[in-house]
């Protein structure tokens, strides 16, 4: 079967993805809105795409600037919902000047992928040698470090180069927020803009991706679907349980199966290094951001599209290497969409 995210790199060359319909006229469509994170941008282009082959009237345009970019358009109200992997903070949501509701969406993995043409077996790393690489304490990557962790590889006598988003990013907050609970000497912070010590930066999640391809040495943190569309090889990390697990659907679902037991009601939620012998260690939702008092047509529609998510559009989330909510979220979030004041 064809790799539907397989024109990631054309998609994104667009700055927004317009989804037209020859049979509606133009004055009678609703036109909506949005822009934020990369980590989600394949599976929402698709359904933006499927919802408005059944719902020609309604027309939804995504720019994928990042989670940061993201929440500063719908904090200057320039689009009609935002997007991020990276939940708000209080703060951010009080400088939007009404009630925000985070719409989990999917759950994704940040995987840590690297260009060693010569190395065959996925590497093996744990939290604490991932941040000194980051933080350009481990510079080769036969250190000593490293190899301890990968018996028996043949790991090259090549300087490693770290690759970093650019951008404001929900996945860059995803993964210092891993960084910053697995390693005592993390000094960078966490945030969806760290002053990264060492490394070269990259826009957007396919952005970091093109770096690390086209790099011999690199190494970057991207989310599962950009990875496994250029077909690079991504490490096994070591998870709190001690065992090394590779990114899958799979196991970002276990990561998440703690959560459930805790999930706040607004949904912001972290799931890094988790529990669970299974789970992998830096996975995430991701979340639409929608003001609560989004009100007329726009409003409507996009509470229908956001129904519609919850149950149509979660059968293509493992096509994309996402996994699908876990079905006893939904019909909390389900009311929480009713909530959204569309009059």
């Amino acid at each position: 079967m064809k790799n539907p995210v397989r024109t990631i790199a054309k998609i994104f060359a667009v700055v927004a993805v317009s989804l037209v319909s020859v049979h509606v006229h133009a004055a009678d469509k609703t036109l909506i809105n949005g822009a934020g994170a990369t980590f989600p941008a394949p599976i929402y282009t698709k359904w933006f795409q499927d919802y408005n082959k059944s719902h020609p009237a309604v027309e939804i345009n995504y720019q994928a600037i990042g989670s940061g970019g993201g929440i500063k358009q719908l904090t200057e109200k320039t689009v009609d919902f935002g997007a991020s992997d990276a939940p708000m903070t209080d703060a951010e949501i009080a400088k939007v000047g009404g009630a925000v509701i985070h719409v989990p969406t999917v759950l994704g993995a940040v995987v840590i992928t690297y260009n060693l043409p010569t190395v065959k077996q996925a590497i093996k790393l744990d939290g604490a040698v991932l941040a000194d690489m980051f933080a350009g304490r481990i510079l080769k990557w036969n250190d000593p470090k490293i190899a301890a962790l990968n018996a028996g590889v043949a790991l090259p006598n090549t300087s490693i180069i770290p690759i970093y988003r650019a951008d404001s990013s929900g996945t860059t907050a995803v993964f210092t927020e891993y960084l910053k609970k697995v390693s005592s000497t993390w000094s960078a912070g966490a945030g969806k803009t760290v002053k990264w010590p060492t490394g070269v930066g990259g826009k957007g999640n396919e952005g970091v991706t093109g770096q690390v391809k086209n790099t011999p040495g690199a190494m970057g943190y991207v989310e599962l679907t950009y990875a496994t569309a250029e077909k690079l090889p991504m490490a096994e990390l070591k998870n709190k349980s001690g065992a090394f697990v590779a990114p899958s659907m799979k196991a970002v679902s276990e990561a998440a199966a703690g959560a459930l037991k805790t999930m706040p009601e607004d949904f912001r939620v972290s799931i890094t290094d988790a529990e669970g012998k299974g789970s992998y260690p830096i996975s995430a939702f991701t979340y639409l951001l929608i003001n609560k008092e989004m009100a007329g047509v726009k409003g409507k529609e996009l509470v229908s599209f956001l129904n519609w998510a919850m149950t149509d559009g979660q059968k293509s989330a493992p096509a994309l290497s996402y996994a699908a909510l876990p079905a006893s979220m939904v019909p909390k979030i389900q009311a929480k969409i009713k909530t959204i004041v569309a009059k």
